[in-house]
Formats: structure tokens, sequence, C-alpha cells
């Protein structure tokens, strides 16, 4: 009797255990992370004449809004790149703008789903120039809305001549 109580204790402890885990929210990657989560990241912008900003930015993937490109979303998904929305570099870039006062643009491409930063702080691109962004040292192969982030990445968006 004893024996069949302590079994029927152990299989309903692994079924309720079970039934909880298969009731968990969904996460990020599988690694305990909630789907655009706020993250931190480093961001650092690198124009033609010296560092225009740098520090650590709380981001997550949300609508963007620029004067020459409209409202989009931002969040990773853009071009169907990735299943759940999060953090980007071009997010991440709004953010710190909104939450240190300085000024970005960018021009809205439907047919990349994506935008291409154009000027921050006041410097701009132009025919000679462009905006290229990086994470952890290294190009992003895919637009600043469609690259999604990880906590503790380092995003560079550096003026590049031609």
């Amino acid at each position: 009797m004893r024996q069949r109580l302590a079994r029927t204790l152990a299989i309903s402890t692994a079924v309720l255990g079970l039934t909880v885990t298969a009731a968990a929210p969904a996460t990020a990657h599988g690694h305990g992370v909630r789907a655009n989560a706020p993250i931190t990241v480093s961001l650092n912008v690198q124009g033609p004449d010296g560092v225009l900003f740098k520090g650590h930015v709380r981001t997550r993937g949300h609508d963007v809004t620029t004067a020459t490109g409209g409202t989009h979303t931002c969040d990773g998904t853009n071009g169907g790149q990735n299943p759940n929305a999060g953090a980007t570099p071009t997010a991440t870039l709004d953010d710190a703008a909104r939450k240190r006062h300085f000024t970005w643009d960018g021009t809205w491409y439907p047919s990349f789903d994506d935008f291409s930063v154009d000027t921050i702080k006041g410097v701009s691109g132009g025919a000679t120039a462009y905006w290229n962004i990086s994470v952890n040292g290294a190009p992003t192969p895919v637009g600043g809305c469609q690259f999604r982030l990880k906590a503790g990445d380092k995003v560079a968006f550096t003026w590049s001549a031609f």
C-alpha cells in the first residue's frame, strides 16, 4: 500500500510538472528571456569628427517614426528575419535619441522593410558617406530593423566614406 501511494504521488508530481512546463509562456531563443523584453546594450555613434553618442541604452523592438520615413515597425520581424519581436540596432538608436534628446532621420524602403539611417545629430552621409551599422564589431548582414540584439551587445553606427 505504501509503495503504491509513493508511486502514485511520484507520477502525479511528474504529470503536474509537465503540465506547468507546457503552460509556461513562450520565450525567445529558449533562454528564459521573454520575447521583446527590454534589454540593455551599449551604443556608440561615431561621426566624421568624433563620438556623437556613447552609452548604455535600455531598449526593445518598437514602432519607429522619422520625419522622412514615417512610422514603421522596427522589432526584428521586419522582412521575415525573425519569428519573434525583439530589440534591434535602429530601435536602440531611436531609444537613445528620445532619452538623450538628439535627433536622427532615416528613409523607409518598403522593398527592404527597413530604414536607411541618413542623419544622426545633424551629421548626414549625403553623396560621400553612409551610416554603417555593426554589432560586436561585425557589420550586420541585414538591416537595422531586421537584426535582433541580445543583452550586452555592442552596437555601433559609424559614419563611413564611400
